[in-house]
């Protein structure tokens, strides 16, 4: 088999309400989408969503990544299984410009786009194979120690910046849901967040749901501890990316101190940051995202690397992922142990094209199904892909 088709689709997804959170805001999201047809006529296809204040990617330079960095020569080599299709996928160089900075050297550049044709290749393959995308779990050695098969998973809720009746409502429904685990976004300008927090806690009880918090780098080493003390009466678990990346080095000295476990999101996007984040001493647990992480392979890689350090680690998800990252990540949740908390799979309640002819969205109390299909185990909605479709680049 070999490739013989790639194209890249620039798409925009309207999203059912607005997101909002210390770092950013929007009611759309501007997505890459990539298709990949091998010569045996099976088609592949994989999402990725850039985030300039994570990864420093924006839709316009991934656009221009994709365009000048020889994709033909790099993919078109012959596999015969979804073992060699590891090994291609894992040789892909993107050709990172200087300009991008700190993001170059902390080889997190362009991971948008590697997830994206990352998924593409490894789900066309699988399709071929007739193997489920789980399967990268089983063949990847790195991985053999925190692989485990699983029937179902369990994803927990959120609850994002809004009005404090829209807050109470969200708190009510996660209740009404069943939902065992929520994570709260603090942080915002001109909010309370002791105040939020005792008022979900009212309606969330620690008994029932473990609440965790994100800050989004909205404080600062200094402030971190005066920040917080208000919030730990309300039994929190853990607090999510307190600071700026640019001074992550000072959680070192506030980790294990501060009564909660420290999570790193926007400073987690790397093996290097993996790396650093270790040595340092600076987090208790990982934000893995498969988008921002740089795809499937990289993400088990930085799971594998959290086991083997000692730290726990989380399967996060991007504001407007699709059916098709979600089918991604629940073959992730569904092949990999120990993951604390577990996110995505919103679809149905938070974006209005899914891209897929599934829907794959969480059940009551968050719990959703494996995927037994081939490949993803989703079928996308081309319609559906073409009414959102900004642009399109044929890459092979």
């Amino acid at each position: 088999m070999r490739v013989t088709r790639l194209t890249a689709f620039h798409v925009r997804i309207p999203l059912k309400h607005k997101v909002r959170h210390a770092s950013h805001a929007r009611e759309d999201t501007d997505s890459l989408i990539i298709r990949c047809e091998l010569d045996n006529g099976v088609i592949g296809w994989g999402e990725g969503l850039p985030r300039p204040y994570v990864t420093g990617e924006t839709i316009d330079n991934v656009w221009t990544l994709l365009a000048e960095s020889d994709l033909p020569r790099q993919i078109t080599d012959p596999f015969s299984n979804l073992s060699q299709v590891i090994s291609l996928a894992d040789e892909i160089k993107l050709k990172i410009p200087g300009s991008v900075g700190m993001f170059g050297q902390r080889e997190c550049f362009g991971n948008s786009a590697k997830c994206a044709i990352e998924l593409s290749l490894l789900d066309a393959a699988a399709r071929s194979e007739g193997v489920p995308l789980s399967r990268v779990t089983e063949l990847l050695p790195e991985s053999f120690a925190i692989r485990q098969s699983k029937t179902d998973v369990r994803y927990s809720a959120a609850i994002t910046a809004m009005s404090p009746w829209a807050t109470t409502v969200r708190a009510w429904k996660i209740w009404l849901y069943g939902f065992h685990q929520c994570k709260l976004k603090v942080g915002l300008d001109g909010g309370d967040d002791a105040e939020l927090l005792r008022r979900i806690r009212k309606i969330l009880p620690a008994s029932r749901v473990e609440l965790r918090i994100d800050a989004n780098e909205a404080w600062t080493c200094d402030n971190l501890e005066s920040k917080l003390a208000p919030l730990l009466p309300c039994e929190i678990t853990s607090l999510e990316q307190p600071v700026p990346h640019s001074i992550v080095e000072g959680l070192a000295r506030l980790r294990g101190r501060i009564g909660v476990l420290l999570m790193l999101d926007e400073s987690l996007c790397s093996l290097a940051d993996a790396r650093r984040a270790i040595e340092s001493g600076l987090c208790d647990l990982f934000n893995i995202r498969l988008s921002k992480c740089g795809g499937f392979v990289n993400s088990l890689r930085l799971a594998a690397l959290a086991h083997q350090a000692g730290l726990g680690y989380q399967l996060g998800c991007q504001v407007g992922e699709t059916g098709l990252l979600s089918a991604a990540g629940r073959h992730f949740a569904c092949s990999v142990a120990n993951i604390r908390y577990l996110e995505g799979s919103y679809d149905r309640h938070l974006v209005r094209e899914r891209l897929t002819v599934q829907d794959i969205t969480f059940g009551r109390r968050g719990v959703a199904p494996a995927l037994t299909g081939p490949g993803l185990g989703v079928t996308v909605d081309e319609g559906a892909l073409r009414r959102i479709t900004v642009r399109e680049q044929h890459l092979l």
